[in-house]
């Protein structure tokens, strides 16, 4: 076998195995879009019920117009806000504390928590966090892959070459989720 003919298939090879790398690249990437299409989806649904929620406690406990404006600002701040997750997440997590406040005033009032526009609305927006979360976990699985595949060799020379970048993960720290709660057995 002549040294041309070895070093074309050598170069094929090298040749192929850079477009495979890519095409997976393109792929994880276009996975990660769209599963995060998906979360948005989903939180577009959240932001459309939460006036109708506050319009159900605010008939109840209408002396809350501070939690009622803190939660209506947090929604608009979380809808007009774009860009990368990280953002996202951040203009979310004042929205959701929110929102478990705006529960924790709820339990104050037996007659809210038995209406039966409340209860629908308050089971509608528990699955729709099922949903998000469920999103969130895609998402996140697919940002894992796509950032492992941009990190580890060799395929981050493809990566490199053609500028793909690790993606941001979708977050939402509040402040309920991160505490610890201090639980005592002394009488």
């Amino acid at each position: 076998m002549s040294p041309t003919v070895i070093i074309l298939g050598i170069v094929v090879a090298i040749l192929l195995w850079a477009a495979l790398n890519y095409n997976s690249l393109v792929r994880t990437r276009q996975h990660v879009r769209e599963s995060w299409s998906d979360i948005d989806t989903e939180l577009k649904r959240r932001y459309d019920l939460v006036p109708n929620l506050v319009a159900a406690v605010k008939g109840y406990a209408s002396h809350e117009k501070e939690l009622f404006k803190s939660i209506t600002e947090a929604r608009a701040q979380a809808v007009a806000s774009s860009g990368s997750p990280g953002t996202q997440a951040a203009d979310e997590k004042p929205l959701v504390d929110g929102m478990r406040r705006l529960f924790a005033v709820a339990e104050g009032y037996p007659e809210l928590k038995a209406s039966e526009n409340y209860l629908a609305l308050q089971h509608e927006l528990s699955n729709t966090e099922d949903r998000i979360q469920r999103a969130r976990r895609y998402f996140n699985a697919n940002v894992r892959e796509m950032n492992t595949r941009v990190e580890v060799f060799p395929s981050n020379i493809i990566a490199g070459l053609f500028s793909f970048t690790p993606e941001e993960f979708f977050e939402v720290e509040t402040q309920t989720v991160r505490q610890v709660v201090d639980v005592s057995f002394e009488g």
